[in-house]
């Protein structure tokens, strides 16, 4: 049995962070150092008032309008996010209210940067036996309220926004060839958002103090070393599972990381730069968001052609890592 996309979307908050906006608030760092080390010249940043289920129901609904679809054909919403609006109940059961989705099943995936690919593995899973026909897989984040602005290191690198596509079993649509999944809890601690879970001390003066509810990276220098052998490894695996080259894939749409990373990667894999697609440079990384983004800017632009062989390497924390082949 096939699975299909049968249409994309994604959605950025019209308020763009600059990096001399970064210098201006007083924080170490210039616009030259951040382009040098990340490729990253701006990101973008949601209202106060705005939630991750908001940015994802502005994704959703064009995903559904390039489908041909309405909120009523969709029987299972999976959201990707480390950033749900609240705990409980999950980003998934809010985005379904927001477009009018009573009948849909509904639930979260958190497996940070590597969300969409993760939630796109699921979703073939519930296609593939038939226990649903239409899925909606949808990326959000509000990473900027993750940040401890006081920290270059972290705080240069996120934006938010959120992506989606409809997912549907049948003979029309763009073919998901397949999915990879890996984890490695071990090593979870390099990347992580400590606060707010039954590890550590709830929410109090005391665990705000002591920052427990910012994003660290730990190592980072370690975590870039890891996360590039990842990316090429799992470009690998998709070729090799789908009998191809990696020089016959026409375009790698990778998790939005670093510039470095894919400089890297196009010269490890010796394959041409120019077959990356970017959004990096103009919204940061968006953590599960940033793949299922590029992916439809990709697709919108016109870069991506039907019959291109699209792979789509992530890596985040948890750690987690894989991939996403597609024949557009």
């Amino acid at each position: 049995m096939a699975i299909r996309i049968l249409g994309t979307g994604s959605y950025v908050p019209p308020k763009v962070l600059s990096n001399k906006d970064l210098e201006a608030m007083g924080l170490d760092t210039t616009d030259e150092w951040i382009v040098q080390r990340t490729g990253v010249s701006e990101r973008r940043m949601a209202a106060p008032d705005v939630t991750t289920a908001d940015l994802a129901k502005e994704a959703s609904l064009k995903a559904l309008e390039a489908a041909g679809m309405t909120p009523a054909d969709v029987e299972l919403i999976i959201v990707a996010t480390i950033t749900p609006d609240t705990c409980c109940p999950s980003a998934a059961n809010w985005l379904q209210a927001k477009i009018n989705a009573p009948q849909a099943v509904t639930f979260d995936v958190a497996a940070a940067c590597s969300g969409f690919i993760f939630a796109l593995n699921v979703a073939s899973q519930y296609l593939m036996t038939g226990a649903y026909r239409n899925v909606l897989v949808v990326a959000s984040e509000v990473m900027t309220r993750t940040l401890n602005w006081k920290d270059r290191t972290t705080c240069i690198l996120w934006g938010d926004g959120a992506g989606a596509a409809l997912l549907s079993s049948g003979e029309n649509g763009h073919e998901l060839l397949s999915t990879h999944i890996h984890t490695d809890g071990e090593n979870g601690q390099d990347l992580l958002l400590p606060g707010g879970g039954s590890k550590t001390t709830p929410i109090c003066h005391e665990s705000v103090d002591k920052g427990l509810h910012y994003l660290n990276m730990i190592e980072a220098n370690v975590s870039f070393r890891v996360a590039v052998r990842h990316f090429i490894d799992s470009v690998k695996e998709a070729a090799q599972h789908n009998g191809t080259g990696i020089r016959d894939i026409d375009w790698i749409i990778p998790h939005q990381a670093n510039l470095r990373m894919f400089q890297y990667m196009a010269k490890t894999l010796d394959i041409p730069i120019e077959r990356f697609y970017f959004t990096l440079y103009k919204y940061g990384n968006i953590s599960s968001a940033s793949c299922a983004i590029t992916l439809d800017e990709a697709v919108r632009a016109g870069a991506v052609k039907k019959g291109n062989l699209i792979c789509m390497p992530v890596f985040g924390g948890g750690l987690t890592w894989g991939s996403a082949m597609i024949r557009w």
